[in-house]
């Protein structure tokens, strides 16, 4: 049984090696794993959980790159297939710190990863994972959405093989992962549907509006929590993060302070240790500073995938910023 299954995007990000400066002036780039699904399995696999991604890649040298990673960072692979006939994906960035880093996504004529079918899918393992994570780019279009809705209601069915142990903690993670250029058709039904199956939801502010209608972060938390979940978490960047969970609890955690490199994948570091968090059974501000550290600690260094910190250099950072 695994930790958590992922399920989502995956890519080779192209990041630039100079900041400062526009892609048309770059001269070296260095080569990543990435992914936002894909990301958050290795950042969870750093910190000993065990992990895989549900996704596609080309039949290509590129998908054999990105499956050679995923092996290297403990992540398993067995349902990353390839798809003939459409490119792995490629993500460029620039880098503008502290908080401008656009994205150029090259997914054209589309990404293999959007080629999921239900059909397809091992959902007996999907419903034995003890955490489920998917992402809102996953609804974006067919097959991946139907596929995507299959998975949840069969999280929604419970464990294909129940335990004798005692009641281990389990959720399904809706990573809202709003993508605007993903999307040709209004994301909010699709949106309402992902959350009836969800425990836990978690996105930025324009990610909540989007799903909700409300920027307000407590106003967008009980929205969400309105459209089924038990969890939501609104991550508001130099804001720190709300969670607000259904039984009355709460969290308020502000950000660490780090001088930032690239604000790109903190989200997936943060998402990598909230599910560590879950999975033990923390107590709510516990998880959400840990969470915070992790994300901090990748916005602070230049890759995603490779940037994800194991539980030591976590707790270190931790160190200089409990109350």
């Amino acid at each position: 049984m695994y930790d958590l299954i992922t399920m989502g995007r995956i890519g080779v990000d192209l990041y630039p090696l100079q900041a400062g400066v526009g892609l048309a002036q770059v001269d070296t780039f260095g080569k990543f794993l990435g992914g936002s699904a894909t990301n958050v399995a290795v950042a969870a696999a750093r910190l000993g959980r065990r992990t895989a991604v549900v996704t596609r890649t080309g039949a290509d040298p590129f998908g054999e790159y990105l499956h050679q990673e995923l092996r290297a960072f403990g992540v398993d692979d067995r349902w990353v297939t390839p798809v003939p006939g459409l490119p792995t994906p490629v993500t460029f960035c620039e880098m503008f710190p502290p908080d401008d880093f656009p994205l150029y996504f090259y997914r054209q004529p589309k990404a293999p990863d959007l080629e999921m079918y239900g059909e397809e899918l091992d959902l007996g393992a999907i419903r034995d994972a003890r955490v489920f994570w998917m992402t809102g780019t996953g609804l974006c279009a067919e097959p991946s959405r139907t596929a995507t809705l299959t998975a949840l209601a069969a999280r929604s069915a419970g464990p294909a093989h129940p335990q004798s142990t005692p009641a281990e903690p389990r959720a399904t993670v809706f990573d809202l992962d709003w993508r605007p250029m993903f999307w040709t058709d209004d994301p909010k039904p699709q949106y309402a549907r992902a959350l009836r199956h969800a425990t836990v939801a978690v996105g930025n502010i324009d990610e909540v509006e989007i799903a909700t209608g409300e920027r307000e972060p407590r106003a967008a938390a009980e929205a969400l929590l309105a459209h089924g979940p038990e969890l939501a978490v609104v991550k508001q960047g130099p804001g720190g993060v709300l969670a607000v969970h259904r039984d009355g609890r709460t969290a308020e955690v502000p950000p660490v302070p780090v001088e930032v490199v690239n604000g790109l994948g903190a989200g997936d570091a943060f998402g990598g240790a909230l599910c560590h968090g879950l999975l033990a059974g923390w107590e709510l501000e516990r998880t959400m500073r840990y969470a915070n550290a992790a994300g901090a600690i990748v916005a602070s260094r230049l890759a995603c995938s490779s940037a994800m910190p194991f539980a030591s250099e976590v707790d270190e950072a931790l160190q200089g910023v409990r109350p």
